[in-house]
């Protein structure tokens, strides 16, 4: 078996229907996530290419050759079908470098009309100072000249993406946390915050910020008011050290934007590395995080009958399987 196949033993089909039908899980999902999308609320997960969900989302025949995966036919194809199951998804691969026009291009001719194709900005603009890790090379406990750099999102990432600004759902600033320096301090971090923000074209593209400093959220929040003078959106997230969703909710002034961007990654307390060694290849729940759940209904509860756009975005490492995740809340949110 060559290195780009894994054996699974699934016989190849009789004829081409049954390799384009969704599965009828699947089909159920597509139908209760395009009830909501119709109503202004997508739904999707971080990132695609699992295979964790083959036979779940994915109909395996469809990537199958001679009985067995192929995994290069699966990661270059899978978001084509997973376009037809979920409205949304975030581009978590953008977070690590800029991808080409070239990319941009073959990966929007799997991208349907109606689809709104979310990303995170890639961390050249986000991370102040870069960690000692080897995958930085040469840059690796550097200072990071092109931080809050407005003209290089601009020319690297928002002119490449105009030509697809009908498929575009929201871009996604993701701040790691200061543990050290001035930006720790809330007040100095949004003045910084605003005046990039001052630079980006906020009424042709819909942004929204993560970070992971807690206390940026504490009242009254400069960080907050910054985002709603750019009406940019404070970006709910489940994160080790952040107050849960549904504590973010209860902040009356966290809606900054006419649209709302949540993504349920971790539950709060839990690292990524914990997350990925108990729930990998993440084929099934393993951990259910029921205050998680409620959040998210509780953040539809809010937001559909306001008629704001919401983007909502889960994790695998959430609980084990995003898939099970967002059947266990859309089953009775679309009523």
């Amino acid at each position: 078996m060559s290195d780009d196949q894994l054996a699974f033993g699934w016989a190849e089909p009789d004829d081409t229907s049954s390799a384009t039908d969704l599965l009828p899980r699947a089909r159920t999902l597509a139908e209760r996530l395009r009830s909501l999308a119709e109503r202004g609320v997508y739904i999707g997960t971080s990132s695609w290419k699992y295979p964790g969900w083959l036979g779940q989302i994915y109909n395996p025949v469809r990537y199958a050759t001679r009985g067995k995966l192929s995994q290069k036919r699966f990661n270059d194809s899978c978001l084509a079908e997973y376009t037809r199951v979920f409205p949304t998804v975030c581009g978590d691969f953008a977070f690590y470098q800029f991808p080409t026009p070239a990319f941009w291009r073959r990966t929007f001719e799997q991208v349907p009309d109606g689809f709104r194709f979310s990303l995170k900005v890639p961390e050249d603009i986000t991370v102040e100072h870069f960690p000692d890790l080897p995958r930085y090379g040469r840059r690796a406990g550097s200072d990071n000249r092109s931080f809050l750099d407005a003209a290089l999102v601009a020319d690297r990432l928002l002119a490449p993406l105009e030509p697809y600004r009908d498929r575009l759902g929201v871009l996604i600033f993701q701040f790691g946390t200061f543990h050290e320096g001035p930006l720790t301090d809330a007040d100095r971090f949004a003045e910084r915050l605003g005046q990039f923000l001052d630079r980006l074209p906020t009424d042709r593209f819909e942004f929204a910020v993560e970070v992971r400093n807690r206390a940026f959220l504490d009242r009254p929040s400069k960080y907050l008011d910054a985002l709603r003078a750019h009406r940019v959106a404070h970006c709910l997230n489940s994160w080790t050290r952040m107050p849960s969703i549904g504590e973010q909710l209860e902040l009356p002034d966290i809606a900054t934007a006419d649209h709302v961007a949540a993504r349920f990654l971790l539950r709060p307390g839990r690292s990524y590395k914990q997350a990925v060694s108990a729930f990998s290849p993440y084929e099934q729940v393993k951990d259910t995080y029921a205050e998680g759940r409620d959040a998210m209904r509780r953040l539809l509860e809010i937001f559909l009958p306001q008629g704001q756009k919401v983007y909502v975005f889960v994790n695998n490492r959430l609980e084990g399987n995003a898939i099970e995740t967002i059947e266990s809340v859309v089953g009775d949110s679309t009523e």
